[in-house]
């Protein structure tokens, strides 16, 4: 059995275990116990290893996200230092470099706001709140964006009962929602309301063009982007945030698309008596 396990330690890619012919009821067990050890430790490196492969996606889609606008914006400072150029070309370059920085600027941001909610200090204040509230001072807040996108908008004015939550992070997971339909909706937005026995189901649709169904499933990985070709000017972090924000609520997400009709369900706690006591 020593000679096993130096084999075992030499080579520890592979799925050897532990053999033994003894009868003994007292070292089959000792022997089923290291099998055991062992079976966990490597399901402990598999997963480490995912892990690490993963943060190395994770590491090249941030540095992709931040040298694109720089190399960008460094492209465009250069050429406006050229005397020939005219007053209107100016300005063009001087608009595209306006967009670059706050495409940067949102990048940090989103980089910053999800390594705030990782972190150990980020605490929840959850109080009574009234939800449908909050999404129609949220949807106000991008009322001129959806009137440049010319989309539809419906907004269940309904009374529901009172969430248990907090106030920062309903807003963000509202905006993100409400962000994500004014990024991919092809003409109508809507929120709706849904009332359970422990939750406030927010039920949010849009209109989107084809969707791959197999898709859904990773929609809210760090790393997913609905871009292929990765040039577009928003992250995939927005639906990401939303489930971590819920999740440390004591809530749920789930997506679905039928008929290119994109669905978010956000369930939030429902308020109980013995919340407010």
């Amino acid at each position: 059995m020593t000679k096993q396990l130096e084999r075992i330690i030499q080579h520890f890619g592979t799925n050897e275990l532990l053999r033994t012919n003894t009868q003994n009821k007292t070292m089959n067990r000792f022997i089923m116990k290291i099998n055991q050890l062992i079976r966990l430790y490597k399901k402990d490196q598999q997963k480490t290893e995912q892990r690490e492969k993963k943060l190395k996606q994770e590491m090249t889609n941030i540095s992709h996200d931040l040298r694109t606008p720089l190399t960008s914006l460094k492209g465009f400072s250069e050429l406006l230092t050229d005397p020939k150029l005219s007053e209107a070309e100016r300005n063009e370059f001087l608009h595209i470099v306006q967009r670059k920085i706050d495409h940067l600027t949102k990048t940090a941001d989103l980089f910053y706001e999800l390594s705030q909610i990782n972190s150990l200090e980020h605490e929840l204040n959850l109080e009574q709140l009234s939800l449908e509230q909050i999404v129609i001072e949220t949807i106000l807040m991008f009322y001129n964006e959806f009137e440049k996108r010319e989309l539809t908008i419906y907004i269940d004015e309904k009374t529901v009962t009172p969430i248990l939550a907090d106030q920062k992070a309903t807003e963000r997971i509202i905006i993100n929602i409400i962000q994500n339909a004014l990024r991919y909706a092809k003409s109508y937005f809507s929120i709706d309301f849904v009332a359970e026995d422990e939750y406030v189901q927010l039920r949010a649709k849009n209109d989107v063009s084809e969707f791959d169904q197999t898709e859904v499933k990773r929609i809210f990985d760090r790393t997913y982007r609905v871009e292929t070709s990765r040039t577009g000017d928003q992250l995939g972090l927005g639906l990401h945030i939303v489930q971590e924000l819920i999740i440390k609520q004591g809530g749920k997400v789930a997506v679905d698309v039928q008929d290119n009709e994109f669905t978010i369900n956000v369930y939030f706690r429902k308020i109980h008596s013995v919340d407010k006591c």
